[in-house]
């Protein structure tokens, strides 16, 4: 495999776990960072498929913030055209958007920070097995799209993954290793005072406990979701209009 993925993140940060897998099975690697300017490829056919990660933005900012609503409708016109894509907690957020479905905060005010429980669904297939606990770092979550099965449940946010065609939202972030995790407790001075946030203790047991197995986890999902047909083999349906 020598093709293209493109990594669309939403500020300065790379990530360090998904993208040397992606290297290791032959990618090559393109970033893209439309806060800063940087537009996404019109010719997306070219990519394998594209992952877009998190950030402190919100899906629901789209509307008024020019950079945003020009990456929900670029998202909704590749995966509609059969793109090969993974959304992860903002860029899962984004996806659902894009299907017509709403992104809110939890009813009650929580946030969800710290690792927490994850329950695979049947239509997973198996996808999630062995992984018990995910990390996350948010305070909205996903309602699932008409047009999309879920895979994965949790607790405090039940939707935590689908999948519409080649197409996968994660709530959490599989990314994020022991050392970003952190790292985020460090830079993040006032995270402990958001309703329902893990206390550090917990965040670093957690990062013993679960940050290996997720680490194992990640490569075996990259691995499923590279193995689908490219893109340009996706008959293309009727293109859906992005939620505005």
């Amino acid at each position: 495999m020598t093709e293209t993925i493109l990594l669309v993140v939403h500020s300065e940060w790379r990530e360090k776990r998904i993208h040397p897998l992606l290297v290791d099975r032959g990618c090559r690697i393109e970033w893209c960072c439309p806060m800063d300017g940087q537009p996404l490829p019109e010719n997306h056919r070219d990519y394998l498929g594209a992952v877009v990660f998190g950030g402190v933005q919100s899906a629901n900012d789209a509307p008024a913030v020019d950079y945003m609503q020009r990456e929900l409708d670029w998202i909704g016109r590749y995966v509609e055209d059969g793109g090969r894509y993974l959304g992860i907690c903002l860029g899962g957020q984004l996806l659902a958007r894009a299907l017509g479905a709403r992104v809110d905060f939890h009813p009650e005010g929580l946030h969800e920070i710290g690792y927490h429980p994850i329950r695979a669904l049947p239509a997973a297939g198996g996808m999630f097995d062995g992984l018990s606990h995910v990390y996350h770092w948010h305070k909205e979550g996903f309602e699932l799209p008409r047009c999309a099965e879920l895979l994965a449940e949790g607790e405090r946010f039940p939707n935590q993954a689908f999948r519409y065609r080649q197409a996968y939202a994660l709530q959490f972030h599989p990314e994020v290793t022991g050392a970003d995790a952190r790292g985020w407790l460090d830079e993040v001075n006032d995270y402990h005072e958001r309703p329902g946030a893990q206390p550090r203790e917990l965040h670093l047991e957690g990062i013993e406990r679960h940050d290996g197995v997720i680490g194992r986890w990640v490569g075996g999902f990259l691995d499923h979701w590279l193995g689908g047909p490219k893109a340009v083999d996706v008959p293309t349906p009727a293109r859906r209009v992005a939620a505005r």
